[in-house]
């Protein structure tokens, strides 16, 4: 008789993941993480600033409504932490990994003009773009990306 002292390996069908999930519910944990850092840096750059009573003059104060970001795994819903600032000198928390009004990430943005440039038209990018980012690459429309495309002829003209 051969007992076999190996454990069975939970796979992703098992916790009900598949591995696009898995890999989306990772990077929120790591930008979470890297926001978090950069709040506690922010804190700590602040933690001698004290209002007339004593108390911190900043101090955390909650979240900004969440947000999908638009990344390569998939759209990402991201939670930005707010400061609040009780000396008035106006300190202000913006995070450098998703700054204020950033729906795509840099990656996404930069394979727009590419899919142009290889002769994709306007109104198929966002067709192209949901072969590659699946169901979720809404916000990719054709008005977007004429609005881009005036803004590259803009640059370019500079």
């Amino acid at each position: 008789m051969n007992k076999s002292t190996e454990k069975p390996v939970v796979g992703l069908s098992e916790t009900g993941l598949g591995l696009d999930e898995l890999v989306r519910h990772g990077a929120r944990q790591v930008i979470q993480q890297a926001i978090e850092a950069e709040l506690a840096a922010l804190l700590e750059r602040f933690e001698n600033v004290k209002t007339l009573h004593g108390q911190r003059a900043v101090v955390r104060n909650g979240y900004l409504p969440e947000r999908e970001v638009l990344t390569a795994p998939g759209p990402i819903a991201v939670k930005v932490p707010k400061v609040r600032d009780r000396s008035g000198s106006g300190v202000k928390f913006n995070t450098s990994i998703v700054p204020p009004y950033v729906r795509k990430s840099p990656r996404v943005s930069a394979a727009l003009p590419w899919l142009y440039l290889k002769g994709i038209s306007t109104g198929d990018t966002s067709e192209a773009l949901s072969v590659l980012l699946g169901d979720d690459a809404k916000g990719l429309s054709a008005n977007v990306v004429s609005r881009l495309k005036a803004q590259w002829a803009e640059d370019h003209a500079s």
